[in-house]
């Protein structure tokens, strides 16, 4: 089960990627083609093109993690209409992996210590 840390980033790269790209070719997509830094403490999200498959790309300490996830049915509603990253939360990143599009209408809102007072 994947985890995700409430304090990174999350960078989408929109519309498909090649997802035979490994560890390094994502870091450098990541570095040279979105002009971010693949060392930083950030999620950075990649989807195929039939949209069935996706990538995520960590670096942690000393050493990158790379998470596959492939649905058997189905596909993730991902932001196809633009180019480069959509950074989103990690809340919405949850919603994206539970099949559920970015704009939710019908979610409750995040609620917080001084929003309850």
């Amino acid at each position: 089960m994947l985890t995700l840390p409430g304090t990174h980033s999350v960078y989408l790269a929109c519309g498909s990627t090649d997802l035979r790209k490994s560890i390094d070719g994502l870091a450098a997509l990541v570095q040279e083609g979105f002009g971010l830094d693949p060392f930083s403490p950030a999620l950075f999200v990649f989807c195929n093109r039939e949209k069935n498959k996706l990538k995520i790309l960590q670096w942690e300490h000393n050493g990158f993690w790379l998470f596959y996830r492939r649905l058997e049915r189905g596909t993730f509603r991902w932001p196809s209409d633009n180019e480069g990253t959509v950074t989103v939360s990690s809340r919405e990143l949850r919603w994206l992996l539970d099949g559920l599009a970015l704009s939710q209408r019908h979610a409750h809102t995040k609620v917080t210590a001084e929003t309850v007072i």
